[in-house]
Formats: structure tokens, sequence, C-alpha cells
């Protein structure tokens, strides 16, 4: 009894180290853009991080953190011991990374690890749910690239006045809000649930199905919430240009570190999730709110040193291309929490800023290291393939320990 108490102690702080990893390094991005344009200052940025983030974990994060858990490897259920053995392997992995350097992403080193761990305790491999996640990683830069190319080039074209198509990119972003999932709002199946589809569903508003499940009262609320979003960004914009830009930059950066920590939360929580329900029996919730505390304490304690860091890219980037770019990350972020995808949130703003810059490229600006994104490209491979082995071989040696103890 001691002995498993000691595993499941060592499960739990490993969950605590990976939340505070992520934490640390996946949420500061979107703030950066604002940051850079003197919209925010660096403490002030990082407290906020880690604010949004810790919510983002704890309202969003519960499909990732089901999908690592437990549709990774098929026939066994993840012990306390498969769970430490992952999470020490991946959160050592990014720690190495980060102090030398080398990009780790975390998607592919937990998604990784936990394989490795599920196939060392006797589990299979589940082919489909890997040609799901395969499917979804590799389409995330092309579509990206070519979503941040177009806003890019759409904002900065002077057919389209920014009086215009910034205050059209707030409304699609507040009708997006409307339906983002949200674990406060569960659905009859017991899934998450919407605003849009709680206050169409509760109003009895136009129940008529227009696909799938969407209704047309669906509709009526996100179309409502769209132009709520769309008048506010304008009336900013009238006001002050320049300031209303800056504004818009940060409301866009901080929604978008909200889903960040409902995308990343899922890695440090996943591996826990069977511990959870049959040997503690604690609703999800409970492990979630580990994971936001990890979260927000990463960011609080590393986030400002990676905030000024970062933002001195993003000062070059410009307001209007960071805009470009944190668009088409909300949306991809936000689908994968929808079908409950794990995925590196670092990837999906590398994959939007190669696109918005690429249209600074193609008008004789900066372009865009081909050497980076090779380097890139490398790690995120041998990531996922090293944490596998690694976290293979772990399981062992601890068995082995806890064996002889």
């Amino acid at each position: 009894m001691a002995s498993v108490l000691l595993v499941l102690s060592i499960a739990l702080l490993a969950a605590l180290f990976m939340s505070f990893t992520v934490g640390a390094n996946s949420n500061s991005a979107p703030v950066a853009p604002a940051v850079g344009a003197n919209a925010l200052s660096v403490l002030r940025a990082a407290l906020l991080v880690g604010i949004v983030a810790g919510l983002g974990a704890v309202l969003q994060g519960g499909s990732i953190s089901e999908t690592i858990g437990k549709d990774l490897v098929t026939g066994v259920s993840i012990t306390p011991l498969a769970a430490a053995a992952a999470l020490l392997t991946a959160a050592t992995l990014i720690t190495i990374g980060n102090t030398y350097g080398y990009p780790i992403p975390s998607a592919f080193t937990v998604t990784g690890a936990m394989i490795g761990s599920g196939i060392a305790l006797g589990g299979g491999f589940a082919v489909d749910e890997y040609a799901v996640i395969l499917g979804f990683w590799f389409a995330i830069p092309i579509v990206e690239a070519v979503l941040a190319y177009g806003l890019a080039r759409g904002l900065r074209s002077d057919a389209v006045p920014e009086t215009v198509g910034i205050p059209v990119l707030g409304g699609a972003v507040g009708y997006a809000l409307a339906n983002i999932q949200l674990t406060v709002i569960p659905t009859a199946s017991g899934a998450q649930g919407s605003v849009a589809r709680y206050l169409a569903t509760t109003s009895q508003l136009l129940p008529t199905v227009v696909g799938g499940s969407y209704t047309l009262g669906m509709v009526a609320v996100s179309v409502l919430c769209g132009l709520v979003a769309l008048v506010g960004t304008l009336g900013l914009l009238r006001r002050d240009e320049t300031a209303g830009i800056n504004q818009f930059l940060v409301v866009l950066g901080l929604i978008v570190v909200f889903t960040s920590g409902g995308t990343q939360v899922g890695l440090a929580t996943g591996p826990l999730e069977a511990v959870f329900e049959t040997d503690l029996r604690l609703p999800s919730i409970y492990l979630l709110a580990l994971g936001g505390g990890g979260i927000l304490l990463g960011a609080w304690i590393r986030g400002p040193r990676l905030v000024q860091a970062v933002s001195n890219e993003y000062a070059a980037l410009g307001p209007r291309r960071s805009i470009a770019a944190l668009i088409p990350a909300f949306l991809i972020a936000q689908l994968a929490i929808v079908l409950g995808i794990p995925i590196s949130f670092n990837k999906v703003m590398i994959a939007s800023i190669v696109g918005s810059g690429l249209a600074a490229s193609s008008s004789g600006g900066s372009g865009v290291s081909l050497r980076k994104v090779g380097i890139t490209l490398g790690s995120w491979v041998g990531s996922m393939f090293g944490a596998g082995l690694i976290s293979y071989g772990l399981y062992h040696v601890l068995t082995a320990v806890q064996t002889v103890g």
C-alpha cells in the first residue's frame, strides 16, 4: 500500500512538473505582439498569461486530457507507474531542450512518451487514433500558413481599410467564441457544451437543425456575439486607430492564451485520467485544476523572461501581421479541442507566423528561414520517437525498482 501511494505521489508531482513546464514555455507567444507594440508591460503580460491560461486549462482541457489518457494505447488502463514514467520522460526532455535552446514540442513528446509507457504496460497500438492525430498535425502548417498569408495580405491591402478589415475579423472571433466548448456547460450526452448551444437550447430559440446538431438558434446567438464583437472593435478603432489596434491585439492575444491553456493542460493531466477515475474516484475537474495551477505558476515564474524574448521578434512582425498570425492559431487550436487532438501550441504559432511572414516576403519584406523550419521539423519527429523509447525503458526500470523494494 505504501508503495502504491509513493508511486501515485510521484505521478502527481510529475503532472505538476509537466504543467509547470508547459506554463513556462507554451503560453507566452500570443501576448508577445502586444508587448512588442508597447500595449502591455512584460510583467503585466506574464501575470495575465498565468491567470488566463490557467482558466483555459480548467474550462477547456477535458477533451484532450481524455485522449492522452485513454485513446493512445489499446487493451490496458494507464497505471500510476506508467503515468509517472511518461510524465517524467516528457517533462525532463522538454526542460533539457529549453535549457540548451532546442525546440522540444510538448504534444509530440507527451504523445510519444504515453505510447511508449502504454506499450511497456502491455497495451497495443491505437492505429486509427494515430492516423487521425497525424493527419491533423500534417494539416496544421498547410492550413494555418494559407489562412495567415491570406489575412496578412488582406490587412496590408489598400483596398481594405483597417476600419473595415479588423472589425470584421473581430466579429469572426466573436462568432467563434460563442461556439467554443467549455467544461462548465455540459450537454445531454455529457460532452462539453458552448454558450451558443446553451442559450439556444434553454430558450428553445429556433430549434431547427441546419447541419449535424447545429441549430438555427445557435447560428442566431453566434451572429449576435459576432456583431457585438464587431461593433466593439469598430468603436476602439474610431476612437484612436493605432491605440485601437493595440487594444485589439491585447484582447486577441489573451483569447489565444486561454485557448493555449485548454490545449496544453491535457498533456500534463492526460496520463492521470484513468488514475483519477479508477484509483482516486475523483472528477476530472480536480485533475484539470491541478494542471491549471501548474500552468499558472510556470507562467508567473518563467513567463516574464520568455515574453520579453519573444516580444522582440514580434516587434519586427508588426501588429497587422501579428493579428493575421493569431486568428488562425486560435481557430485551429479550438478545432483541436473539439476533436480532442493533442497539439503543440508552439507549432501552431510557428505555422501562423510562417504564413504571415510569407506575406511580407512576397512584398519585399523579411522572409522565413528555411534552416530554422528544417531544424524545427526534425525536433518534432525526433522528440516523439525519442520520448517513446525512453518512456518504454523507464517504465521497465521503475517496475524493477518497485519489485525489488
